[in-house]
């Protein structure tokens, strides 16, 4: 395999994992915030105050964006590495 053709895939392959993460991310990061302000606002400290509603955002934006994940996944597979393998 060419230097060429592994860099390139291994960029389109880091790109399509910032792609796919980035709505999972970037909803615990708002819902983290958000929590943690109502936390520093109201004085309550509970631990599982944080963890239960970052995870069931975190949950809820995961099922919603499963088939674009699923889409990008296989197209990559598909077009890139499945002939890759095979040697086309």
């Amino acid at each position: 395999m060419d230097e060429l053709v592994f860099y390139d895939t291994l960029r389109q392959a880091l790109w399509i994992s910032v792609m796919i993460s980035t709505p999972i991310l970037l909803v615990a990061l708002v819902a983290g915030l958000t929590v943690g302000l109502f936390q520093a606002l109201t004085s309550i400290q509970e631990m599982t105050l944080t963890f239960v509603p970052k995870v069931g955002a975190i949950l809820i934006v995961f099922w919603a964006t499963m088939g674009f994940m699923t889409e990008t996944l296989t197209a990559f597979f598909t077009d890139r590495i499945i002939p890759m393998i095979g040697g086309l």
